[in-house]
């Protein structure tokens, strides 16, 4: 008998696991940064984005994960599209983001590659 008590114990141990898991999934904010970069700058952006400016973003502690997703199916004759994501637990979490670290971070992009891209802003919340 104590093997099928431990069972089901352990049972309900996952189900609140997948349950509170799922409630933080759910709640998630994915602040994503798409950028077309020009076809001249290219590799030493994305060096650069993996290597140094990625890694200070996610130093602030204000994201969870990150992903950089390349655009399929676009006209790359002038330069090539990523959509940066990264994935926030708190709508706090972004405001301080925005507020305290977002103007420094993205000046030393602008300074950096002045000129040679595009990018917009968008901030989704994960439904499912």
């Amino acid at each position: 008998m104590p093997q099928i008590s431990g069972t089901i114990y352990l049972l309900v141990l996952d189900w609140q696991f997948a349950n509170s898991f799922l409630t933080l999934q759910l709640s998630m904010l994915l602040y994503n940064v798409t950028v077309k970069i020009d076809l001249a700058v290219h590799d030493e952006w994305l060096a650069w984005m993996r290597e140094e400016h990625i890694p200070k973003v996610m130093y602030t502690g204000m994201f969870q994960s990150h992903r950089i997703c390349r655009l399929l199916e676009q006209d790359e004759s002038d330069g090539i599209t990523y959509a940066i994501q990264y994935f926030c637990e708190s709508y706090d979490k972004y405001r301080l983001y925005q507020e305290k670290y977002a103007p420094t971070l993205q000046r030393e992009h602008t300074h950096r590659f002045r000129n040679h891209f595009v990018a917009f802003r968008t901030l989704l919340k994960i439904v499912e």
